[in-house]
């Protein structure tokens, strides 16, 4: 292992004593147990964040008016017109 120097908050010292005290454990072990999972965590959440920005590039096409979604019938209104096509439809009687 290599030896590091981190600087931490009083609160977030005072936080890791308590935890390793009841954990029965090392102040260190508990920050090395932190990192692991924070560099674990951390492609998901650059994966995250491309996801986001295609999501929001989606969203900006659908409003720019570049993208527009149809039924098979071909209409573009269906979410804002379901109940008049429900009750157009073949079985309207029920």
């Amino acid at each position: 292992m290599i030896r590091t120097m981190v600087q931490l908050t009083e609160e977030q010292l005072k936080a890791l004593k308590e935890l390793a005290k009841a954990r029965k454990t090392s102040v260190a072990k508990l920050v090395r147990e932190s990192v692991a999972q924070y560099v674990a965590a951390a492609p998901k959440a650059a994966e995250r964040d491309e996801k986001r920005r295609r999501a929001l590039e989606f969203i900006r096409k659908i409003e720019a008016g570049e993208i527009q979604f149809r039924d098979k019938d071909g209409k573009t209104d269906v979410a804002l017109n379901h109940d008049k096509y429900l009750n157009e439809g073949p079985d309207a009687s029920w």
